[in-house]
């Protein structure tokens, strides 16, 4: 049954999620848990952020979810290596009884976030069950399945969104019920938010959050790669196995509504006056001497009224805007819904990357994804290179064209807050 457009109860089986036993830090063999987390792995800006992390302290999750050696295949011997030392040493420890495990952020500014986190079953995109909303890149999804096969663990939680009806259903209540409790762990990151961590263990509880679960069909929020890894390695294990299932976070957003943000390019070894002058007489350019914060305001005016960037990369900011109508209707497939069509990633993607400064959108030697958004201008100037800023697309039309089965560029959106890696792992031989 196709479910692209109807309502997420059409869902055939619906989202069937399970309890594990998750692997956890001994807080007592950690300097702090906060010290020991990070940012998911792609969120991690290299190489300022990954050294920080790794002085933190010598247990810090990147050293499993991005371990330094010359070759790939040491990278990921390493990582195996870590984690059985980890587990042997007791600073990695599974916890005694399977369970759900509701996982709370809060900014202290007004943004609360609350979900459930298992492991889920993994489903054919023609099932309608989960819903990619962006295409990965081949090299990566190799990246991350190599790093799964050698240490047989699912190391981060991907984050998945559902819509509930915004009333109390038996997944929120139980939620909500569960976090007036003492958590298994407290900490707060350097960012300012404070997560909570508690488990769901009792058979009956489980079974009724399962239940409930089963009429839903649940967006990929933030995962896409690791989504699609979990299926390459699952194809590769004869069920039934543990690689039936991937870890995630489920979010209800009709409860917990999440932030979308932007993920920028950097175009490496592209001076910003190369990249401009390649746009004359395609696009409207003009120089904006003002500080970060003003220029992405403006950037916000002109998304309203139509396709917009800022270029960055040479002390200034530039917004390119208003594309040659001509321009849009060569370089623009035409066998997808308008609002895909006219979305700014696609513009980016197939005008201003394919068409006109010629940059492979997968070349990590010629271009970068980074979500924040002072770095990626930074990174620009340091390097010489040119810093592509984007406007973030709405939720709404991420999901509406989800439903219809069509993914937007790949890196379109940044959904937040995303999880902090290093608070609950799953080993699939535990």
């Amino acid at each position: 049954m196709n479910t692209a457009g109807h309502p997420e109860a059409t869902a055939r089986r619906g989202l069937e999620l399970t309890p594990f036993r998750g692997l956890r830090y001994d807080p007592d063999r950690v300097g702090s848990l906060a010290a020991v987390t990070s940012p998911p792995y792609d969120v991690v800006v290299r190489p300022d952020g990954l050294h920080q992390l790794q002085s933190n302290d010598p247990y810090n999750i990147v050293r499993l979810i991005l371990p330094q050696a010359t070759t790939p295949a040491e990278r990921n011997e390493q990582a195996a290596r870590t984690l059985r030392g980890w587990l042997s040493e007791g600073i990695l420890a599974a916890d005694r009884e399977p369970g759900l495990y509701v996982y709370e952020q809060d900014d202290g500014a007004g943004l609360l976030q609350r979900g459930i986190i298992g492991t889920l079953r993994l489903s054919e995109p023609s099932e309608g069950v989960v819903l990619p909303h962006e295409d990965v890149m081949p090299h990566v999804v190799a990246d991350r399945a190599a790093l799964m096969r050698a240490t047989s663990a699912n190391l981060e939680p991907l984050l998945l969104t559902y819509r509930g009806n915004g009333s109390e259903s038996v997944t929120t209540s139980a939620i909500e019920r569960t976090a007036a409790q003492p958590p298994l762990l407290a900490t707060t990151t350097e960012d300012g938010y404070r997560h909570r961590l508690w488990s769901i263990t009792d058979p009956a509880e489980v079974a009724r959050i399962q239940s409930d679960l089963t009429r839903h069909q649940a967006l990929i929020a933030d995962g896409h790669h690791r989504w699609a890894t979990y299926r390459r390695l699952r194809a590769e294990h004869p069920s039934p196995s543990p690689w039936d299932h991937g870890l995630v976070l489920l979010v209800d957003t009709a409860r917990y509504p999440l932030r979308v943000r932007a993920i920028h390019r950097l175009l490496h070894n592209t001076p910003v006056a190369r990249s401009l002058a390649l746009l004359d007489g395609l696009f409207r350019v003009r120089r904006l001497e003002v500080p970060l914060a003003e220029a992405l305001d403006v950037l916000a005016d002109a998304a309203c009224a139509g396709n917009a960037f800022l270029l960055a990369g040479d002390g200034a900011f530039h917004l390119v805007d208003r594309p040659d109508p001509d321009l849009l209707a060569r370089t623009i497939p035409t066998d997808r819904p308008a609002a895909w069509r006219t979305l700014d990633a696609t513009v980016l993607h197939a005008t201003l990357l394919a068409h006109i400064w010629q940059v492979p959108e997968d070349d990590p030697a010629r271009i970068a994804y980074i979500h924040d958004t002072a770095a990626t201008v930074e990174k620009a100037e340091r390097d010489a290179g040119t810093a592509v800023l984007m406007h973030p697309v709405r939720e709404d039309v991420v999901r509406d064209l989800a439903r219809q089965g069509v993914t937007m560029p790949r890196k379109s959106t940044s959904f937040g807050p995303k999880p902090a890696s290093g608070l609950v792992l799953r080993a699939l031989d535990v």
